[in-house]
């Protein structure tokens, strides 16, 4: 099951990049904190997780302004690699966002209304959407949610994080991978890290965790008109489970549904409560289909290589073949996991320690 990739210019000029998988009536996924489209198709265990959510379903995800493969409105951050991020990132930079990318995928298929999945920080951004869209939003799923971001911890906590986020972000980054992933096993961890800083500077960081610390739809709430279903997990380290309870207690007839974890992410630990429960809120079987693709074994040596920062040249090299033949072991190895570069399958070898 492949993914597609294509940009779209937001209403404020951010030009922001959104892939489409799958089949069926559109799923709108509104991500949380930081997120980049292709890295994150390179993680196994986020890659089964959308594969899962996209098994009957068009889903649709974007990265934020500023962030993975997205730019952000003239006079704002450029990105990983580019200019400095804003000093300020506010839930309008998220919405104008949002609206592009329906605007050009939902709105180009003539779906007047569509699902929404909010994860994370994407929960009250999807909140505010649905809030102010009604007429767009057929059903809503928040995953580890909160309706106001300055209860979601301590202030002190807020600004040591916040701090520590742009003065250092490299040990910043494997913080919040401990606080996000508990559950998730080494090779797993490291890639995460690693994902979080390509995704983002550390100004763009800072500035879109200072908006989650201070996002508040508690008002928006009692305006949502949609069937919505709010899911959490009883010992989320990153978002208590009491800030999800009150998220679906002020939403007009909302389910709630409690299920087993302490990770954050939704797609680290024991992902089968979660898929199982969206899946049949949105109307589709519990059970779907989807197996990680494989490499041989030589395609598993030549990714090894291209983690070590190898050419096709030093490929060839190393392996006695052909520069030629090393290129198209690569070109295969891209065709056979859906990847468009070799940053992709830097990031898969990482995260599976070479194994598939």
């Amino acid at each position: 099951m492949g993914q597609r990739i294509a940009t779209v210019t937001s209403a404020r000029g951010a030009r922001i990049a959104y892939a489409v998988a799958g089949a069926g009536p559109p799923l709108v996924y509104v991500s949380g904190w930081l997120g980049h489209l292709e890295l994150s198709w390179a993680l196994p265990a986020e890659r089964a997780f959308f594969e899962a959510l996209s098994d009957g379903r068009t889903l649709i995800r974007y990265d934020k302004p500023g962030c993975g493969l997205s730019t952000a409105a003239p006079g704002g951050a450029d990105g990983p690699g580019g200019a400095d991020g804003p000093a300020s990132y506010t839930p309008a930079d998220e919405l104008d966002a949002l609206e592009a990318v329906v605007g050009a995928v939902v709105g180009a298929a003539g779906s007047p209304r569509f699902d929404v999945m909010g994860i994370s920080l994407g929960a009250p951004v999807a909140v505010a959407w649905a809030a102010t869209h009604p007429e767009t939003v057929a059903r809503l799923v928040l995953y580890g949610g909160w309706p106001r971001g300055a209860d979601v911890a301590a202030p002190a906590i807020q600004q040591h994080v916040l701090g520590l986020v742009r003065q250092h972000w490299g040990l910043a980054s494997d913080l919040l991978t401990d606080v996000f992933a508990p559950d998730a096993d080494a090779a797993t961890r490291t890639a995460f890290a690693r994902y979080q800083r390509e995704s983002a500077t550390a100004e763009m960081a800072g500035a879109m965790l200072a908006m989650a610390y201070t996002i508040d739809v508690l008002d928006l709430l009692p305006r949502i008109a949609a069937p919505v279903l709010v899911v959490h997990r009883d010992r989320d380290r990153a978002a208590p489970l009491e800030q999800g309870l009150r998220l679906a207690d002020g939403i007009p007839h909302a389910r709630r549904e409690v299920i087993p974890g302490r990770s954050h992410l939704p797609y680290i630990g024991d992902t089968r409560p979660l898929t199982r429960v969206v899946r049949e809120f949105l109307g589709l079987p519990k059970k779907h289909r989807g197996a990680a693709p494989t490499l041989t074994p030589r395609q598993r040596e030549v990714a090894a290589l291209i983690a070590q920062g190898c050419t096709n040249r030093e490929i060839g090299e190393r392996l006695g073949i052909a520069e030629r033949s090393a290129e198209a072991h690569v070109e295969r190895i891209r065709y056979r996991m859906d990847f468009r570069s070799r940053a992709q399958i830097a990031a898969w070898y990482a995260a599976t320690a070479g194994a598939d």
